[in-house]
């Protein structure tokens, strides 16, 4: 009976190929699952206005993050010379355009309630836990399944 450990190398990195393109979907699926858990929790811990604004920079950080691979994406396509109808210029500015969005937030959010300040700073980092969330579960798969 073949293992995962015992398969033969083009079968193996062929798996492991498969597993490591899916990190980019699994993050995004882990920012979806921990920005209302940790809202949640925010909530019950600090209070209602730094749950709210823990809540807009968790929607920033996911949109930032949609965005982010997208733009990485039309710069491979460019680079590679492989670009769809999408012009350089428009690239560049979305990208912009990210900052321009997180810096309105900021603004929206301390003008309403500068306690919700921090939770918005705070919310901003949901990236990082769900690549956390993925970097654990890549080693789990990685020891178990030999990946």
């Amino acid at each position: 009976m073949d293992t995962p450990l015992h398969t033969e190398p083009n079968q193996q990195q062929a798996a492991s190929e498969r597993f490591y393109s899916g990190a980019l979907n699994r993050i995004r699926q882990f920012m979806a699952s921990l920005g209302p858990l940790l809202t949640v929790a925010a909530w019950w811990k600090f209070g209602l206005y730094p749950a709210i604004g823990f809540a807009f920079g968790c929607a920033i950080a996911y949109v930032n993050f949609y965005w982010l691979k997208r733009v990485i994406n039309g710069f491979v396509d460019r680079a590679t010379g492989t670009a769809r109808s999408g012009s350089g210029q428009g690239i560049v500015s979305r990208f912009l355009l990210r900052y321009v969005l997180m810096a309105i937030g900021a603004y929206v959010i301390l003008a309403v309630s500068p306690a919700s300040l921090n939770g918005l700073l705070v919310g901003l980092f949901l990236p990082v836990a769900a690549i956390a969330c993925e970097a654990a579960y890549e080693l789990y798969a990685a020891l178990a399944r030999g990946l």
